[in-house]
């Protein structure tokens, strides 16, 4: 059953009961709240109790008018509904929590930060806890899932050091340590393959809370760091342009540090194995970082690794030239002599001489 399905079922599993009231602890949440004023700002509480840390928001706006709804966890099952007109905005609001929402189908509308955005089937937002939005609803038919988190949560999953570590730690900073931006992420995929892996993953975090058992808290917590672990490597998201630098600095560490650890069998084919990035993006991400191309840093790589080998061990030249990834003898002397102006064994001997 595909995750769309899964979640419509969820939301009107309680429809054929009559007179199936909201449980007290969202009777107050809001789950929609018209405008009332341009003026007023909302902050939505979050609605479990303290040892809770995890909630999903299940709508399905259909019929032109109408908005179905449910919430997970539920001690029974119920479904919330009401009409609205098109156009309708709720409250201007923000959260005591980390709102991330997730697009199953049509086009989703929101207003957040002064700008109107426009979100697809696929794509993921999170909000930090003081951003202000507001939902925009019109005819077009579109079901979403929201999930609030905890900031306990979300810390947790950070320090689980999800790969890639930097990149996590990142979206970390993004989002917590700088509240007072009131920030918030767009993801995209990079590649329409990991939408099945994403979707298989937040069916199961969507069962874990509908079963709401002993157990639900520890799974739940997993499945949400495989999210964000997703996130971090097969997603695009929105950065400003000093957070994109940044970015791509940490990008370019992690990428460096994976080429030294595979000098002798690098291939560009594991980079994007590896990173979930197409080739040309690695050589626009070197070339602004370094002034080369792929090919001209790996060689500069493996060219510095292969003097340092010659400086401090007895291997043959042959030896290093294999361990640094060259197997062509007569290619290793030529270009390591473009870049020394004296063969492997001349340079050996002028640094052992210096020592």
């Amino acid at each position: 059953m595909s995750l769309l399905q899964y979640v419509k079922n969820i939301i009107y599993k309680a429809k054929g009961f009559d007179n199936v009231r909201i449980p007290q602890a969202y009777d107050s949440f809001g789950i929609l709240m018209p405008e009332a004023s341009s003026s007023v700002q909302g902050i939505r509480p979050f609605p479990l109790p303290e040892d809770e840390h995890l909630f999903a928001l299940l709508w399905n706006i259909h019929d032109g008018h109408l908005l179905s709804a449910t919430i997970l966890p539920t001690p029974y099952p119920f479904c919330y509904e009401r009409s609205f007109l098109s156009g309708t905005r709720t409250q201007l609001h923000s959260h005591e929590y980390l709102e991330f929402f997730y697009v199953l189908e049509g086009e989703y509308h929101q207003k957040i930060l002064e700008t109107e955005y426009i979100f697809h089937p696929g794509e993921f937002c999170l909000i930090d806890k003081n951003c202000l939005h507001q939902e925009i609803l019109d005819e077009n038919e579109c079901t979403i899932v929201f999930f609030g988190i905890t900031n306990a949560m979300f810390t947790s999953i950070s320090d689980n050091h999800t790969a890639p570590e930097d990149i996590a730690s990142f979206l970390h900073m993004a989002l917590l340590e700088q509240k007072a931006l009131q920030q918030f992420l767009t993801f995209r995929p990079r590649e329409t393959h990991v939408i099945q892996d994403m979707e298989d993953t937040l069916r199961s975090v969507l069962y874990e809370l509908s079963r709401h058992d002993i157990a639900t808290p520890i799974i739940c917590s997993g499945l949400m760091t495989r999210v964000f672990q997703m996130l971090g490597s097969q997603y695009e998201f929105s950065l400003s342009k000093k957070q994109r630098q940044r970015m791509n600095v940490i990008l370019f560490n992690q990428l460096t540090d994976f080429i030294k650890l595979h000098l002798n069998h690098i291939s560009i084919q594991m980079l994007t194995q590896e990173f979930h990035f197409y080739e040309d993006y690695f050589n626009r991400l070197l070339k602004v970082q370094t002034g080369m191309t792929y090919i001209e840093y790996l060689q500069m790589l493996r060219l510095e690794r292969a003097e340092l080998l010659l400086t401090e061990t007895n291997n043959t030249i042959e030896q290093i030239a294999e361990e640094v990834g060259y197997h062509n003898k007569g290619y290793f002397y030529r270009i390591f002599i473009e870049r020394n102006n004296c063969t492997p064994a001349q340079y050996r001997k002028k640094r052992q001489e210096r020592l």
